[in-house]
């Protein structure tokens, strides 16, 4: 059974995935406010995302011809990287239907259709005879900033769909490998071929198969208006770098890319979101949009569904998996190291070979767990315990391809090296997701010495006395660790029922298993958290 959890507040977005309730799958992204003073074609610098997908059009700042490569402004603190080979095959197109673009009119810019094709570009050519500094390029991220590294562009722009990718300047229409059925292919090929408009490429991808023409044309008049969108943006564009597309939410992105049949509910927390993804699923799926379900309940999503705990089991230096056994995650600039231990692990009557064996398999069943939670990219080398049959690990080699045939990211995975070592490299388009699961403490931040924790319900009914008699706010949630809510709740006459009786029905008291101990955040009505900080500095 798998699930899809999704909680959303005025600051950040985390979505968690589970198959039989085991996290699977975990994502946070930030939110932040639009800047008022943005251009109109998609703000500024300073409000900019970077996020896979997002277009813009920007400037070259420096040419690197030792790289084959150039510096592109991009709005980022650090300077997009563009490499030759990024540019595209149909890149003169591009090039001179841009110029066209900046230079006619901003109210109709010219369509597509008739742009000029020029011929295709060589894959043995030297960026600094196309490009020169200052000059502009409409470029699209397909990396995120990692660590020291801005993002990396390039300038074959596509529109991602749930059946189709659009693909401006082609004119080439492909099908998914993964319909096997020629009859299916040929027909999606057909079809798709009849319905696109002049000077675009198509790639029909894999959940295609069988759907309508409608369907797809549908999707495709989506498409099409998207590029149109984003060329208008272009033309109005004044100042230079700015956003003129932004990829959909990452909710609805990672909906697009991972929904399918076998989904049993969709949970939302936020009422805004829970609409955002009952009509997109809707839209694709007409008949399972009932699995689409607004939590209302009292504890926090993840809190309820036994995620909260799971994320911080999964997350952190070691991972145990099975009877004692554990692994060692660590990261690096360059990769990530894995090292499998056995642990406390009773060894199996059978011998070492076999002890070694039954771990390494759990070993290799949670990695691939753990590739797909952490979203971990580039190189990963992982240490297994050694094994002196070769049909041991072959085994193991197997056993690992088998469990990453559910991972959507590209990956490679090469069988045991003589140092009983295995290499895997994986598609990495964003940082890998660090959740830090040590707490510091809120009251001494490290210090080492607190105030007595007898003195803490003081604290917090101070807090509650300014909220209700100084600033009048009469509605209110309080979330604390679940310690201190069984300490506060405990007994007919209850610290939490004195609240109540003193300062109104409106005080409630929800555990939050994501608070340190002696951490606490108040909400108001709406679900936004009180900054107290603030509100004694107004006080």
């Amino acid at each position: 059974m798998t699930e899809l959890f999704i909680s959303a507040t005025p600051k950040k977005i985390s979505i968690a995935l589970t198959e039989d309730k085991r996290l699977m799958e975990f994502q946070e992204a930030t939110q932040e406010p639009a800047s008022e003073s943005g251009s109109e074609a998609g703000g500024t610098a300073q409000t900019m995302s970077f996020s896979v997908g997002n277009i813009y059009l920007a400037k070259v700042r420096k040419l690197m011809p030792g790289l084959n490569a150039c510096f592109v402004s991009a709005g980022h603190e650090r300077d997009a990287f563009l490499h030759y080979l990024d540019l595209g095959t149909q890149f003169p197109s591009y090039k001179r239907y841009l110029k066209q673009v900046r230079n006619g009119s901003k109210k109709a810019p010219l369509p597509i259709e008739k742009a000029h094709i020029e011929e295709e570009l060589g894959k043995d050519g030297s960026i600094q005879h196309l490009l020169q500094q200052g000059q502009e390029v409409l470029v699209q991220v397909i990396k995120e900033p990692i660590s020291t590294k801005g993002p990396r562009m390039t300038c074959e722009i596509s529109f991602p769909g749930r059946y189709l990718v659009l693909l401006p300047f082609q004119d080439k229409v492909s099908v998914s490998t993964k319909i096997k059925s020629s009859s299916e292919r040929a027909r999606l090929k057909q079809v798709v071929q009849s319905i696109k408009p002049k000077n675009f490429g198509v790639i029909v991808r894999t959940v295609a198969e069988n759907k309508r023409v409608a369907e797809l044309d549908t999707e495709m008049r989506v498409l099409v208006n998207r590029w149109e969108e984003t060329i208008a943006k272009v033309a109005r564009a004044n100042e230079l770098p700015t956003m003129v597309y932004e990829e959909t939410s990452r909710t609805v992105a990672m909906l697009r890319d991972l929904f399918n049949p076998s989904y049993e509910n969709i949970y939302v927390d936020n009422e805004a979101v829970y609409n955002e993804v009952k009509d997109y699923v809707t839209l694709i799926a007409p008949e399972r949009a009932d699995i689409v379900k607004l939590y209302k309940g009292k504890l926090p999503i993840f809190d309820n569904f036994d995620i909260t705990r799971q994320i911080k089991a999964s997350f952190g230096k070691v991972v145990s998996f099975k009877r004692g056994a554990y692994l060692i995650i660590e990261h690096t600039e360059a990769l990530h190291v894995v090292d499998v231990n056995s642990g406390s692990r009773t060894r199996n009557s059978d011998g070492q070979e076999a002890n070694a064996l039954d771990v390494n398999l759990g070993a290799a069943d949670e990695l691939a767990r753990q590739l797909r939670l952490r979203d971990m990219g580039g190189i990963i080398v992982v240490d297994f315990i050694d094994m002196a049959l070769a049909e041991d690990r072959q085994k193991l080699y197997e056993r690992m391809c088998e469990n990453m045939k559910q991972d959507r990211a590209r990956h490679n995975i090469l069988p045991l090296s003589k140092f009983g070592l295995m290499q895997i490299t994986r598609q990495r388009v964003r940082p890998a997701t660090e959740v830090n699961i040590d707490e510091t403490c809120p009251t001494c931040h490290g210090k080492g010495t607190i105030k007595s924790s007898f003195m803490f319900t003081d604290v917090l009914e101070s807090k509650i006395d300014l909220l209700v008699n100084k600033l009048n706010v009469k509605t209110f949630t309080l979330h604390v660790h679940p310690y201190v809510m069984a300490y506060i709740t405990q007994g007919i006459w209850s610290i939490r029922r004195q609240w109540q009786m003193k300062y109104g029905l409106g005080v409630k008291v929800i555990p939050n298993q994501r608070l340190a101990f002696l951490e606490y955040q108040f909400y108001d009505r709406k679900g936004e958290e009180i900054d107290m900080k603030e509100e004694i500095e107004i006080k």
